[in-house]
């Protein structure tokens, strides 16, 4: 069996709320009414997930890609990745965001190793101690 990468729906709403544990339930529950999950599974089983928005409503913006630790380095995440990238090309985005604490260098380089590159930063204060680094990619 292989990795299918497909848009999350209802039947993924327990495991994505056991896994994407930076929002609330409701927060996963109205991200799967909009479309707003890619999930990947191996062998019929979860594996991984992006979550992303649009910022300012038309931007696309990866939040969260997370992949169970058993899973990574086996392209897992750039099947993610490349799958979200071609469902907004397809609904005409011609660039893409994410972000990344400026404290975590593996997502970062990660992040730049697929096409991505910084933007900018954004302090939060006591929100967020770290800095937020911005990233974008041409979608086209």
């Amino acid at each position: 069996m292989t990795l299918v990468v497909t848009i999350a729906t209802a039947a993924h709403q327990d495991w994505l709320v056991a896994h994407d544990t930076e929002v609330t339930d409701a927060w996963v529950q109205r991200c799967l009414l909009q479309s707003e999950y890619v999930i990947a599974e191996w062998q019929g089983h979860p594996v991984g997930f992006l979550r992303y928005s649009l910022f300012w409503g038309k931007i696309p913006f990866m939040d969260m890609i997370r992949v169970r630790p058993e899973h990574r380095c086996r392209g897992v995440g750039v099947a993610l990745l490349q799958h979200w990238e071609v469902l907004m090309r397809d609904n005409g985005a011609t660039l893409l965001m994410t972000s990344a604490q400026a404290d975590e260098p593996a997502p970062l380089a990660w992040h730049k190793r697929n096409g991505f590159s910084e933007a900018g930063a954004v302090q939060f204060g006591a929100l967020q101690t770290v800095a937020e680094i911005f990233l974008v990619k041409d979608a086209t």
